[in-house]
């Protein structure tokens, strides 16, 4: 395929992103998609023409690349939502900026999410995860799994690790509900500002009472030393915030869903409970929670031979790079003992999810203990009746009702 093949206007180009009809596999048209060349030329809510890559290899090149921008406060840095188009320069710390500010941001928290943090922590997820089971099972079937386990489980962790009070969880995670799946730009603004204000409070009360969370030590080694200001840390707390039990709970219900529609390979984590990280692996890998990753090119770049301008909006398909079949042989398949640590579910680059070391702890135990404990979990309603998120939000199911 030429470059000319590529420079086809916005309204010839598909529109990006859409919605998936099952759970867990690509949108019907990103098929079309996967071709002989590792990008294609789509367009956004707005008209605006966008690069996807959709290549393995070239995403992952792409993604370390440090003439992709991700600053969300650029003029013209690519709106994909409605919802955000009104962001009036608003950059959201380590996601929406580059370096060397993302760098600096990024070395206050790495101690913060190392693994052996996340490994000390393994024992009081173990409890709350044993705790949310119990209740299931004495509340007996029909079970919305969502609400009673995949929500419960991050939110209560990422509370935990912040220093957040649970029992203000309901709010939070109504305002994190509203921001990121609003339908209007007013609603999201709404839904940020009760969470910023919330955080604004708990950063001073802190300040007043220490505790021993992760946002206790921001405060004591940046912001009294000067390292931070006040808004950077309410700003990085949000994010935290928002983004460690958002995607997590998603990755929860879509990772059982996918077993309790495999069901030959939950005998694999039943089998050998070592395997149970390499099937959540490969549940990143075919699920991907997180569709897309939106940069703008700061420089000319040739990408498979097709050149990508400086200003060119450009969307690293997740989904599509974690199927690729340069990448893994029979990508479409989903099997439980593949080796599938390349993937890209996290990310790639210095962008790389920080708390991924968090979430695969969190999966791990709420995967294998919920299916230890009740191997026999099933849907309770036909799979096309699970309602689903849309296309521009991280992928997963609103409800998901399992029986036993």
């Amino acid at each position: 395929m030429t470059e000319t093949d590529f420079r086809r206007t916005g309204s010839e180009a598909p529109a990006f992103p859409q919605d998936r009809t099952c759970p867990y596999q690509p949108p019907k048209a990103y098929t079309e998609w996967r071709g002989e060349s590792p990008l294609t030329r789509v367009t956004l809510f707005d008209g605006r023409p966008a690069w996807l890559i959709t290549g393995h290899a070239e995403g992952r090149a792409l993604l370390a690349d440090p003439r992709l921008s991700s600053d969300w406060g650029h003029p013209v840095f690519p709106v994909v939502v409605q919802r955000t188009e009104d962001r009036g320069g608003l950059a959201f710390p380590l996601i929406g900026v580059d370096d060397p500010l993302h760098a600096r941001q990024r070395r206050m928290l790495i101690p913060s999410f190392g693994v052996k943090r996340m490994n000390a922590i393994r024992p009081s997820l173990q409890s709350l995860v044993d705790r949310l089971l119990d209740d299931m099972l004495a509340k007996g079937p029909v079970v919305d799994l969502v609400s009673a386990f995949a929500l419960p489980v991050p939110s209560m962790a990422i509370c935990e690790l912040l220093g957040v009070p649970y029992g203000d969880h309901d709010f939070f995670e109504e305002c994190s509900r509203d921001f990121v799946g609003a339908a209007t730009s007013g609603e999201a603004d709404a839904a940020f500002a009760k969470l910023y204000q919330y955080l604004h409070g708990l950063v001073a009360k802190k300040q007043a009472e220490p505790g021993d969370g992760l946002l206790d030590e921001l405060i004591a080694r940046q912001l009294e030393e000067g390292g931070l200001d006040h808004n950077e840390v309410v700003m990085i707390a949000l994010v935290l915030l928002v983004a460690g039990h958002e995607t997590t709970v998603n990755a929860i219900a879509l990772g059982a869903l996918t077993l309790m529609q495999h069901p030959e390979q939950i005998q694999v984590l039943l089998d050998d409970p070592a395997a149970v990280p390499g099937v959540v692996e490969e549940l990143l890998r075919f699920t991907s929670v997180s569709d897309y990753m939106v940069r703008m090119a700061k420089e000319d770049i040739q990408v498979g031979g097709t050149t990508v301008k400086a200003g060119d909006a450009v969307l690293v398909s997740i989904t599509l790079m974690n199927r690729d079949a340069q990448a893994y042989d029979d990508p479409d398949v989903f099997d439980a003992r593949r080796n599938a640590r390349h993937h890209v579910g996290f990310g790639h680059g210095i962008h790389q999810c920080l708390g991924q070391n968090l979430a695969r702890a969190e999966l791990e135990i709420a995967l294998g203990t919920l299916f230890t404990r009740i191997p026999g979990l099933r849907l309770a309603v036909p799979l096309d009746e699970v309602s689903l998120k849309a296309g521009h939000d991280a992928q997963g199911p609103i409800e998901l009702p399992v029986t036993w």
